[in-house]
């Protein structure tokens, strides 16, 4: 009798995989539904090592959350695609996933087929980006009044959420954002990559500021380095400066000290001949991938250089572009075409360390935001804070729509879906609104991180949606539900929501199509060399006489 899978082998089919996939989602969603807007909580994410985070952004707690079931993986890998792809809505990507999914349990309660909710769900979605555009506000990119209501929308569910400090950041996020922007036509080029940040700890979060240049979080190499350049012009190398050792091990023999003289004076001569080469060409910055040793520091400390070594190479080919250099890889074809040019380079003390600043770039194509903080937690925390600010910047100025926030999209959504359901007919209708009931349950989360009765807001909300009040949603910091949200200054970026509407489907589709669960047998541990057993080297007869 032959068997079709490997023995240890597990497989389930049929409908208790589908339910225990939505289960497993469902738990997710539930995790993460408490984090999700202005009054939402935070997680406490404890590592493996002990390393401890405090955060409610959502990408950074799937990431950090080891998940080990299958299905609510793949919902892991949706919420990552949603911040590739914008970089914010992932908490309500997977909150809505959860939602679709309870909706579709009720379905399949129903004796609904799970290809009808499939195809009803991608309708539904077609429905509403077909419709998304026309609840949406187009907004005049030049306006830094809406850029900042958005950013500010954006931030309000973060852990920092002093006015001051929240204000400090999106003046910083738009500032950072518009001077890397490239405007090409009537759209925006904008490589966020461009802009770095260090973090130095020290001082409160309100010290963090935007320099308008590159800052090395790195010291000068030698202490007789001068500590300032005017008019600097900048080497970027990626060879050391210094006598490279063979890949193949050799030995030198000597037979005399003047031979070890004459050994070392050949070291000095080759490693001075590299720095001439550099400062021939006008060079008094060198920044080097590689490393500077002693006699490269002497000569350079002589010519009034200042030189930065063991730069990682993502800094490296930032201030390449920031400074406007090429990356020199042989000191042969070295020009003076190949030096980029800042106003000033210096290094400064911040906190208890130092770092090196490149102010007054000749591209001007990358800022740096220097955080400040009393302890890497909140550092990190802010960093992220600026990830999504950032994020939210770039959205609006490439796609210059906004919609009302605190729930009114997802509620005048789900009015355009019941009201597209009684046109098709069917048992699709059914998923239909289905989908519809989840963009509402949305909704309520809102009102119940706001303190507020949940079935009270729904009914309200679906009162003011049904007059016509398109923008109608919940104030979450005052706790009531307003006929405007756009009015008082509660927006959102529109890619960001039709982003959310596509990862969500996607993800719960995804999960509906499974019907069969099949587990490969883990595999056998390999026996260890010297160890008895088949194959395992035990020992001969006769080995002990």
């Amino acid at each position: 009798m032959y068997s079709l899978f490997r023995q240890g082998t597990q497989k389930e089919s049929g409908e208790d995989v589908l339910r225990s996939n939505i289960l497993a989602v469902r738990t997710l969603s539930e995790m993460l539904k408490s984090s999700l807007g202005p009054r939402g909580l935070d997680k406490m994410l404890i590592s493996s090592t002990n390393d401890v985070t405090v955060t409610n952004d959502g990408v950074t707690i799937v990431k950090e959350m080891d998940v080990q079931h299958p299905a609510a993986k793949l919902v892991v890998e949706a919420a990552k695609a949603q911040d590739t792809q914008v970089g914010d809505g992932t908490t309500s990507a997977v909150v809505l996933t959860g939602f679709l999914l309870e909706q579709a349990e009720k379905l399949l309660d129903q004796k609904v087929h799970p290809t009808i909710i499939i195809e009803g769900y991608k309708r539904a979605s077609d429905i509403i980006l077909s419709h998304s555009k026309e609840v949406a506000i187009k907004i005049n990119t030049s306006d830094k009044d809406y850029l900042r209501k958005v950013t500010y929308t954006s931030l309000s569910s973060k852990f920092f959420s002093g006015e001051s400090t929240l204000n400090k950041i999106i003046d910083i996020s738009i500032d950072a954002v518009v001077s890397i922007a490239k405007k090409q036509d009537s759209s925006y080029n904008i490589d966020l990559s461009d802009i770095k940040f260090v973090k130095k700890r020290g001082e409160s979060v309100d010290e963090t500021e935007l320099i308008r240049g590159f800052v090395l979080d790195k010291e000068v190499a030698h202490e007789n380095m001068p500590r300032r350049i005017e008019k600097a012009k900048i080497a970027i190398i990626d060879f050391p400066l210094e006598v490279e050792k063979p890949e193949i091990s050799a030995k030198m023999s000597f037979t005399s000290p003047d031979q070890i003289r004459e050994a070392l004076e050949e070291q000095s001569k080759y490693v001075k001949s590299l720095v001439d080469a550099l400062a021939n060409v006008g060079a008094n910055v060198i920044v080097s991938q590689k490393g500077m040793d002693d006699i490269a520091s002497y000569f350079m400390a002589k010519k009034k250089i200042i030189g930065v070594k063991n730069v990682s190479r993502s800094d490296l080919e930032k201030l390449a572009k920031s400074v406007g250099a090429k990356i020199i890889t042989t000191i042969k074809d070295v020009s003076p075409d190949d030096l980029g040019y800042a106003e000033v380079v210096e290094e400064r003390k911040i906190g208890n360390s130092k770092a090196v600043f490149f102010e007054g770039a000749k591209q001007g194509d990358a800022v740096t935001i220097l955080i400040r903080g009393s302890s890497d937690i909140v550092m990190d925390e802010l960093e992220r804070s600026f990830q999504d600010s950032l994020n939210t910047v770039k959205n609006v100025l490439q796609y210059p729509y906004v919609v009302a926030g605190g729930g009114a999209f997802e509620m005048e959504m789900a009015l355009k879906l019941r009201e597209e359901a009684r046109k098709i007919g069917g048992k699709e209708q059914l998923a239909v609104e289905a989908y519809a009931d989840a963009l509402e349950e949305f909704a309520i989360t809102l009102a119940e991180t706001a303190g507020l009765d949940s079935v009270d807001a729904l009914v309200q909300l679906r009162n003011l949606h049904s007059k016509g009040l398109r923008n109608a949603g919940i104030n979450v910091e005052s706790g009531k539900v307003e006929e405007d949200m756009a009015k008082i200054g509660v927006l959102d970026p529109l890619i960001v929501k039709e982003q959310v509407i596509k990862s969500s489907t996607e993800a719960a589709t995804a999960i509906l199509k499974i019907d069969d669960y099949i587990a490969a047998a883990p595999a056998k541990p390999q026996p260890q060399q010297g160890q008895g057993g088949e194959g395992g080297g035990g020992m001969m007869p006769g080995m002990m006489g």
